[in-house]
Formats: C-alpha cells, sequence, structure tokens
C-alpha cells in the first residue's frame, strides 16, 4: 500500500519568541503571489455562510487545534462585533491602543473560525487539480489551518490573500478549514482610517480550482493609442505556468450585448512558466471615457496539442492618461473630476457590503452627476470596479494605508492646540510622526506590499486611472518606494498622494479642505515657474466636509473649478454616514456613532459626515451637489437660452430639453410649455437656442419664473429615460412679495367693524369681530391670538418665554456650528438672552376720520446674564379691523457685541388647535427642501405644499439645526378640514422675501437629542420662525466655515411680517 505523506505545516512564529501579529517584517507567509481578481464561475466553491465560531479576549485564550471549547455560530462575511462579540469601536484620528509600534495590546481580541467543506465533483475539479483557497478581506491578522496543518499567515486587511492548500486536502471526505483572526496586529498602526474598527472575515472566502500543470496565472491588460487618439493597441502580458508547449490566444470582442464581433486578436506559444507579450492592433475603436464606457471584452485561452486548457475573459476599455501641459488628460484632452470619497460601509454589515447595495451606491453617483470615486483609505471590494467600468466613474484606487494616529502621540505631549495654523502644526509634528513606520526603512516592504496587492489586485481596470500611495501617512521614504513600485510596474497610470506636499513623488498636487481664496493662490504659485507654466495640476482629494447641515459653499469651489484649468476638482468628503444600526435596551433604536457602544476613546458624531444618511439615502447635500456640479448650464441672453456643454467627451445626443412659463401668486399658474430644439452641443461647446417666446413680451402683474429642464432622452446603463440631469430657472417678471399678493379672503368694508381695546390689570386685549388678541403690559409681549370667542387659539404664549411671539437670534447648532461659531456664540450668551421691558404704548390708528386699527409699540432690551451688551428692540404691533397683525422690528445692538449671529428674526408659538389636526405647510418661495445662503442651488422657486409639518424638516441622524425655506414671499400654516368641515390657520407675507422654518420640537429639544429618537414634539404646539436673516453652514466641521457675506452680522436693522388670519 501506497503512504502518502503529507507536508508539515509552518511554525506558528516566523520569528521565535515574537508574534507573527507584533512583526512589521512578517505580514505573509505562504501566501501565493498577488494576481488580477477573477473567481471562475465553474470551479471555484464559495465558503461564505455560517461558520463555528469562538472568541477571546487574547490569542493565548484561543482554542487549541483539534481541541474542543465553546463555540458558536457565526456568518461570514461579516464582522465579530455587529454579530454579538465585542463590540464596535469608532476613532477618526488617534488609537484607541498605546502607540508602541510594532507590539499590540495583551488583551488582543481573538476570533476562531472553523468549517468542513467537500470537494466538489465535476469538471474542473479533477485529483490533479491546483486548489487555492482565497481569502478577500480579513481584519486585521490571520492564521490559517487545513485538516490540522497550519499552512500560512497574512496581513493587510482590504488585501486578498490566497493559499495553495492542494497538498493538506483530502479529496474524498470533508476537510476542514480554521481561521485564527486577531484584532490587533502591527498592520492596525498603518490601518487608522477613519472609521469604526471592526474585526473578522468580513469579505468573500473562496476555494478555487486551476489547472495544476499548465494555466493562466495573470494577466495585465494595457492601451496604447496613436498620436491622433484614435486607433488603439492592446498590450497583453500573460503570465503563464507551463509543463509543455502552450499557446495563448487574445481576443478582442464587442460585448456580448453588442453583438460579440471579434475586432482583433494576436497568439503566441512558450513551453516553460514566464511571461508571454502581446501586442493587439484594434482599428478606430470606441475609446472608454466616463462619459461614454464602451467595453470590449477580452478572451485569453490557453490550448496544447491536447486541446483547450483553460478561458478567461475581462471586460476592458481603451483609453490613455498621461500628463499633458500639466494636466490629467484622457485620451487626449483634460478632464473635470466631480467626485465623491467612497468607504465601504453598511449600516448593519459594517464592511462586509453586499454587492447590491454598492451598485446602488454608484447608480446614486452617477444619477447625481458624479463622475469620479476616490476609494477611501484601502481598495474597495472587488466588485466594484467592474461596476464602475460599467457605469462610468474616473477612480482613485487607494492602498490600504492611513497612520494618522501618530499625530496625536506626537502633538498631545507638547500641547499643541487644534486652533493653531495648520501648516504650523504639520511642521512641528509631521517629521516625528512620520519616523514611526512612514519614514522608517524597517516598514519599507510592508508599506510597499500595500501597494503591490492593490495594484496586482486591480489593475485591469480602466475606470482606475490613478493609484493612490494612502492617506494621511505623513511622507517618507517608504512612500517614494511604493511610487517607484507602481510607475515601475504599470506607467499607465497616475500616482496620488496628498502627503506629499510638494509632488516629490506625485503625479499631482493634492490638498484637503483649503479656503476657496488659499486654493486660488495654491493654483497660481505651487510649482508654477516665473513664465507661468506648470507641469502638474491640482486636485482637491478631500473637501467640502458634508457633516450633517452641510455642505455650505459648494458653489464657490464650482466657480474656481471652472475658471482655472489647472484646477481640475475634486473630491466631496464623504460619500455616506457611518452609522451602525443599535437596539437599545431602553427600547430605543437608532443609527449609532462614536460612544454609543461605551467605545473609549473616541471621536463622537465625526462618523456621520456624508452625503447619504447611514441608510444610504440622499440628504440634502447630495441634492444641493447634483445642481452645483451640473453638465448643463445655461442662461437667458435675450430671445435665446444660451446652452453650455460641459462634459468632457459626450455631446448633447441624448439629452431632451423642456421649458415651463409658469406665474405665482396665490398660486401656480403654467402660462405656456413645451419642447426646445436642443442642438447635440459638442463637448465644451455652447450653443444658442432661440426660445418659442419673445421673453420681452411677457405681461403679467404676478412674478413669473421661466425654468428649463435637461433630461436623458434614452435609456443608460445608470438611470431611465427621462432622468434629470440638469435643470435652469430665470425671472421674467417681478413683483414686490408680500402684501401685494394675498391668499387670504377678502372682506368687504360693511364687515369690518372698530376695534375695542381693554386693559385689565397687566392684560391688554385689542378685539375685533371674530378674534382677540392680548398682551402682557408688565413684559410687552404678544401672549395669544385667539378667535371665535377663544374657542380656536391661533397663537399661545410659550411655557418658557411667555410670549407668543418674540425677536429670536438663536437656532439649534449644525454639527459645523460645533467646533468655532457654537463656543464664539455662546461665550456671547446669544442663546440665553433676557428681556427687559423698557417702555410699551398703545394707541388707536386712524384713517380718513375713521378708526383703522390699534398699534401697540413695545421697547424691550434682549441681552445676556452676566455680559453688557444687548439689542435694543423696538416691537410695534398694528392690528388691523379687518384683523391683520402687522409687526415691525427695529434692532439696535449696543456695547461688547458678537460680530455676528445665527439668525436674525422672530419665534411664534401657533395655538393647540392647529397642532391637534397636524398641521400643513403651503409657501411660495424656494423649495420643496431646505434652504440657506450658501447651500440652495438645488432648490426651486415655485407654490410648494401643502406638506405636513413633519414632512418639511430633514432628519438627519444626529439632531441639529434643519428645514430652514429661503426666498419666501408667503406662508401658510394651516390645519385641513375635520369632520365639520372646519379648516383654517395663519398666513404670513412680507415686504421682502423672508426665511421661514416650522417645527414640532423646540431648540432646546434638538440641542439636547442625541439621536432622532430622543426627539420628543412639544405638546401640543407648532413653532414657528420668520427670519429676515440667516446665516450659512459652511464646513466649518473640518474645514473653511461659513464666507463673510453670509454670515448674520449684529448691526441696527429693520423688518417686518404681516399675519392674517386664513378663516375656519
Amino acid at each position: 500500500m501506497e503512504l502518502i505523506t503529507r507536508p508539515r505545516g509552518i511554525p506558528l512564529q516566523e520569528v521565535e519568541g515574537t508574534p507573527d501579529y507584533c512583526n512589521e517584517h512578517v505580514f505573509r507567509r505562504n501566501t501565493l503571489p498577488p494576481r488580477s481578481y477573477y473567481i471562475p464561475p465553474e470551479t471555484s466553491l464559495s465558503l461564505n455562510g455560517r461558520w463555528d465560531f469562538h472568541y477571546a479576549s487574547t490569542p493565548a485564550e484561543a482554542p487549541e487545534i483539534g481541541t474542543g471549547g465553546n463555540w458558536a455560530s457565526i456568518t461570514v462575511p461579516g464582522h465579530w462585533q455587529l454579530q454579538g462579540h465585542g463590540i464596535p469601536h469608532y476613532t477618526n484620528v488617534q488609537y484607541p491602543i498605546p502607540v508602541c509600534p510594532p507590539y499590540v495590546p495583551t488583551e488582543n481580541p481573538t476570533g476562531t473560525y472553523r468549517r468542513l467543506f467537500e470537494i466538489p465533483r465535476g469538471r474542473g475539479w479533477t485529483p490533479d487539480s491546483q486548489l487555492r483557497l482565497r481569502f478577500d478581506g480579513v481584519d486585521s491578522a490571520y492564521h490559517v489551518w487545513v485538516n490540522g496543518v497550519l499552512l500560512g499567515y497574512a496581513q493587510g486587511s482590504r488585501n486578498p490573500s490566497e493559499f495553495d492548500v492542494t497538498p493538506y486536502i483530502h479529496g474524498d471526505q470533508a476537510n476542514e478549514v480554521l481561521v485564527r483572526v486577531y484584532q490587533w496586529s502591527d498592520g492596525s498602526y498603518i490601518e487608522d482610517q477613519d472609521q469604526w474598527w471592526l474585526s473578522g472575515i468580513f469579505r468573500d472566502v473562496h476555494l478555487i480550482s486551476f489547472p495544476a500543470k499548465t494555466r493562466i496565472e495573470d494577466w495585465f491588460l494595457r492601451t496604447d493609442l496613436d498620436s491622433n487618439y484614435e486607433n488603439g493597441c492592446l498590450e497583453a502580458t500573460i503570465d503563464v505556468k507551463a509543463t509543455t508547449v502552450a499557446t495563448v490566444k487574445v481576443t478582442v470582442k464587442e460585448l456580448p450585448e453588442n453583438g460579440g464581433q471579434e475586432m482583433s486578436g494576436a497568439e503566441g506559444s512558450l513551453s516553460k512558466d514566464g511571461k508571454l507579450e502581446l501586442s493587439v492592433p484594434v482599428k478606430n475603436p470606441k475609446k472608454w471615457t466616463a462619459e461614454t464606457p464602451h467595453l470590449y471584452r477580452v478572451e485569453i485561452s490557453l490550448s496544447s496539442d491536447c486541446g483547450m486548457i483553460q478561458t478567461v475573459h475581462q471586460n476592458f476599455g481603451f483609453r490613455k492618461v498621461e500628463l499633458k501641459k500639466g494636466l490629467i488628460c484622457v485620451n487626449g484632452k483634460p478632464i473635470r473630476i466631480r467626485g465623491v470619497n467612497r468607504h465601504d460601509h453598511h449600516a448593519r454589515h459594517g464592511r462586509a457590503v453586499p454587492l447590491h447595495f454598492i451598485e446602488e451606491d454608484l447608480l446614486l453617483m452617477k444619477r447625481h452627476n458624479i463622475n469620479a470615486l476616490r476609494c477611501s483609505h484601502y481598495p474597495s471590494h472587488p466588485g466594484l470596479f467592474s461596476m464602475a467600468d460599467k457605469l462610468g466613474l474616473w477612480v482613485i484606487d487607494e492602498a490600504d494605508l492611513e497612520c494618522h494616529g501618530f499625530y496625536d502621540a506626537v502633538a498631545r505631549p507638547q500641547d499643541i492646540p487644534e486652533e493653531m495654523d495648520y501648516e504650523e502644526r504639520k511642521k512641528r509634528t509631521f517629521p516625528q510622526a512620520a519616523k514611526y513606520t512612514s519614514d522608517n526603512p524597517s516598514w519599507r516592504a510592508a508599506y510597499v506590499d500595500r501597494m503591490v496587492q492593490m495594484v496586482q489586485r486591480d489593475k485591469n481596470h480602466p475606470s482606475i486611472i490613478i493609484w493612490s500611495l494612502g492617506n494621511e501617512a505623513f511622507y517618507g521614504q517608504n512612500h517614494k518606494a511604493m511610487y517607484d513600485y507602481a510607475k515601475d510596474v504599470d506607467p499607465g497610470r497616475l500616482v496620488h498622494y496628498e502627503g506629499d506636499a510638494h509632488a516629490s513623488s506625485a503625479d499631482m498636487y493634492s490638498y484637503m479642505y483649503p479656503t476657496v481664496d488659499r486654493l486660488i493662490e495654491l493654483a497660481k504659485t505651487e510649482g508654477v515657474r516665473e513664465d507661468g507654466s506648470f507641469e502638474k495640476p491640482v486636485v482637491l482629494c478631500e473637501y467640502a466636509h458634508a457633516m450633517g447641515n452641510g455642505p455650505g459653499g459648494l458653489q464657490d469651489y464650482e466657480d474656481v473649478f471652472r475658471s482655472i484649468p489647472r484646477l481640475q476638482g475634486g473630491f466631496i468628503w464623504e460619500w455616506a454616514n457611518h452609522g451602525l444600526w443599535k437596539d437599545a435596551k431602553d427600547g430605543k433604536a437608532y443609527y449609532a456613532y462614536g460612544g454609543d457602544f461605551g467605545d473609549v476613546p473616541n471621536d463622537g458624531t465625526f462618523v456621520m459626515d456624508g452625503l447619504l444618511n447611514s441608510a444610504h439615502q440622499p440628504t440634502p447635500g447630495l441634492l444641493e451637489l447634483k445642481k452645483v456640479i451640473q453638465p448643463i448650464v445655461c442662461c437667458v441672453s435675450g430671445d435665446y437660452l444660451a446652452v453650455a456643454n460641459l462634459h468632457d467627451f459626450a455631446d448633447l445626443r441624448n439629452v431632451k430639453a423642456t421649458w415651463t412659463l409658469a406665474k405665482f401668486g396665490d398660486s401656480h399658474r403654467t402660462m405656456a410649455s413645451g419642447t426646445l430644439e436642443l442642438p447635440p452641443v459638442a463637448p465644451g461647446a455652447s450653443a444658442d437656442v432661440e426660445l418659442p417666446f419673445k421673453v420681452s413680451s411677457v405681461r403679467t402683474d404676478k412674478e413669473t419664473q421661466l425654468t428649463v429642464t435637461f433630461c436623458t432622452r434614452d435609456d443608460t446603463p445608470w438611470a431611465n429615460a427621462g432622468h434629470e440631469v440638469a435643470w435652469f430657472q430665470h425671472l421674467i417678471t417681478n413683483t414686490k412679495p408680500g402684501c401685494v399678493v394675498s391668499a387670504s379672503p377678502s372682506r368687504a368694508t360693511s364687515e369690518l367693524t372698530p376695534l375695542s381695546c381693554k386693559q385689565s390689570g397687566t392684560t391688554i386685549v385689542v378685539e375685533g369681530k371674530d378674534f382677540s388678541i392680548t398682551f402682557d403690559s408688565a413684559r410687552g409681549f404678544l401672549t395669544s391670538w385667539s378667535r371665535r370667542a377663544g374657542t380656536i387659539l391661533l397663537l399661545e404664549a410659550d411655557p418658557k418665554t411667555g410670549a407668543a411671539i418674540i425677536p429670536s437670534f438663536w437656532r439649534p447648532p449644525t454639527d459645523n456650528d460645533m467646533r468655532v461659531s457654537l463656543p464664539y456664540w455662546k461665550r456671547f450668551g446669544v442663546n440665553a438672552l433676557t428681556s427687559q421691558l423698557r417702555s410699551m404704548t398703545v394707541n388707536a390708528k386712524s384713517a380718513n376720520g375713521e378708526q383703522c386699527g390699534v398699534e401697540v409699540v413695545a421697547e424691550t432690551f434682549l441681552s445676556p446674564p452676566v455680559l453688557s451688551w444687548g439689542w435694543l428692540a423696538t416691537t410695534t404691533y398694528l392690528v388691523s379691523n379687518a384683523g391683520a397683525l402687522t409687526i415691525s422690528v427695529n434692532l439696535k445692538p449696543t456695547g461688547f457685541m458678537p460680530k455676528h449671529v445665527p439668525r436674525i428674526g422672530l419665534n411664534l408659538r401657533l395655538g393647540r388647535h392647529c397642532h391637534q389636526r397636524q398641521p400643513e405647510v403651503k409657501w411660495h418661495g424656494l423649495g420643496p427642501g431646505e434652504s440657506y445662503p450658501d447651500k440652495c442651488s438645488a432648490q426651486r422657486i415655485g407654490i410648494w405644499g401643502p406638506y405636513p409639518v413633519r414632512e418639511i424638516q430633514t432628519p438627519y441622524d444626529v439632531p441639529q439645526e434643519n428645514g430652514n425655506h429661503m426666498e419666501t414671499r408667503w406662508v401658510k400654516v394651516t390645519v385641513p378640514n375635520d369632520a365639520s368641515n372646519v379648516a383654517g390657520g395663519l398666513q404670513i407675507s412680507a415686504g421682502e422675501p423672508f426665511h421661514f422654518q416650522v417645527s414640532h420640537h423646540s431648540t432646546a429639544t434638538i440641542e439636547a437629542a442625541a439621536h432622532p429618537c430622543d426627539l420628543v414634539e412639544e405638546q401640543q404646539a407648532t413653532l414657528l420662525r420668520l427670519d429676515a436673516r440667516v446665516a450659512g453652514v459652511g464646513t466649518a466641521a473640518c474645514g473653511p466655515g461659513v464666507r463673510e457675506d453670509k454670515l448674520v452680522k449684529v448691526e441696527e436693522m429693520k423688518f417686518s411680517f404681516m399675519l392674517e388670519a386664513v378663516d375656519f
């Protein structure tokens, strides 16, 4: 009987006495060379699913191989912290462990995974096959045993590893694979990427069968275009293992859905292991770009005298990436980047993101005019890139590398304040921080390995035009080594790294969060010669931090991108919030952030900074971005519409333009509409399109707006026909807002009766035919407004202030206020103003010898405790015989005052009658979504509603200021008909466009709420804000604050509003 000798395994430690996970020189043991991502559909076995699982607090307590233990069950792919073992932990910069690389804590949670599998029977699974065990992502380091034999070790959480398990497999019986995963490893120090620390096998696991003796090991496809960027050549490097004469054939075909026509081919032979270089010329292929993502199918077949051995397919596109005249060019043309940063994240699965979820992300990007994606800050799920190839996105693929936490290790002992100038902080800390790993030769091989793994896995995707050396890892000799590897292996792509401030080993200057003014200065000076020429462009790898209610100021960046060609665009930070769904013990459920799991230290809500909420639904920030970066812009010039196509490669053949001319008063009326004959405007070109009406001939006493929309004519891979790509509004005629337009019923003069004014103690009551308005003469407040003998309460006193209407300057803070503005405002007590009555008068008003109203004038001083500044407020209430209330406010600031405040306006508390019947809001102004002075491009002028109050709030994952509406001409807050057909409420107008916000939540409630489930509605009340001025939102959570002219300055000012009852 023949004895089969199984190979012995490797020792548990490569260096005796030092765990592999505490040795920066050990990051791969017994792994196969990296290769292009390809899972053969017929000869692969998915090992995803349920595995046995053992959790230990330290590696020493992990079960011995072949012994028992306390085993549970766990899902792969997945993270153990999201399946009942340990807790998620969020930090942005700081390390959650002591900083002493390469060592990690003794308390190093260890998860041991175990499952059985059998070798499939059938074609491709022959006894002489080579069998590979492939892990596409394990956080953070792991040893692998098969049938009790330790066969390898790997780390690099977002990089794959393959092991040849052929010698260890039992072909005719069940096999056991066991994986011991360590939460912390020396690799954790260079995986400090602003996200949750989550552990385990979080990407796919496969058993793969390949031909044993002669096979295709790997392939690298590149394309070149001639000097006219017309004809192309596919350059293919095929890595073959051969034990006999083998022939490799490379064929370029159209995709099956495009007919499958063969375009060209080439073949060659070899008789031993090696690389075969083949050139396949293709006459005038359709070029791949993010706007025109035409793909071909490359078929690579391997055969011998015995027949066909192996065939693989790779979708591929013809495109050429290069720097020309200092600009990033594709196929000879400079490109404009309209990008976002994207992490792999799912609210329930962490980084174990399902493919359909990734696809929906990319579809949303395309539908919102985003054309570029930066994988932050590691290579994304390998399935993402095929989707990007098909849909059309420029991609920066980034190495799994960040060690930002060394900054805190250096800065905190020096007590370097965050308020210090950033460039000065860099000088004091970055060189020292880089010495830990980035500029430490002991870590060189570990750094280069991360570049090798990314490039080799993803090298065949046309969407990837730039490699990135990582993120926020300072700069050192190891980055230079990474750059050299990328350029040596793949000179056809550019290389990015923001940490290389002077682009010494990067092909572009890259910056994060500069102000617009600094960005302009950098474009004019950095790397610019005396004659004004330059060799490298400028991109923003991160800008417009999209945290909470933001980002503000997008249009400012867009304006400079369009005006300075060297500024080739940037990537918004970031795509989506990273909230993790949590069902709390108190019955509440919410999307959790740092600290919600008892994780210490943590960086709180900083993980909630996306254009999508944690459920990956668009926030107002994404809608704003879509409008600002829309690739078609236009303006009215005489009787023509000047249309500019901002695409780099696509004309407007697939765009349909429609127009509407509408006038607005107390209702919307379409005057005319139709389709514009839009020419196929070439990319980068403009055309004048004649309007179907004479602009000067439009005559109306109402506000009239022209709205033009641009939609897809036919289906695309990312949207159905009719998808709106861009839109434009132009004011044709204007009327003064406010009293000219009134939606309330008119009253005949005969119905009007003189007002009565009575005072009892400190109460003043002004009464008309069917209404009563009450004032507090001790405090100078209007305290109530009722109708029908008090049975209907329109306004009522706020329990805290005692006023139904009061001047106000405060609102809940936004995330962008927290770092700078909120402490500033609170230092001046803007949130704690008190009211002192200085005087109050009541006078009858007359016209033509007859009484027409009553005027109440209250002079109050609004000021905070402790401080000596305030507003002298003169508030005039004019009550007309018809029952209208006009409120005029004159504000004069005095003392040592702040320079700016969040808002200036009035707070109103609507009566409980409105609240009990679910009030609705209708208005003429910007809508339907929220708008702020630096975040309003996405909203259109129209008449909106009626909407329930709750529906015009923005439910941010972290409660904060929301729901402001600008450019309002009038707003009505009413209750719908009840069983007795009774309806009514208030209408507000003003002499100038104004802001309003309406909510059932008080400012204090929103400020105190950690999560939406903490928001408790005010008891039987609806709260209305009417503002003359509201501040912008900016991006100061991480970036520039509100532009100076978008702040609300503390200065003397006047404003007024008219309130009218809408009949019940």
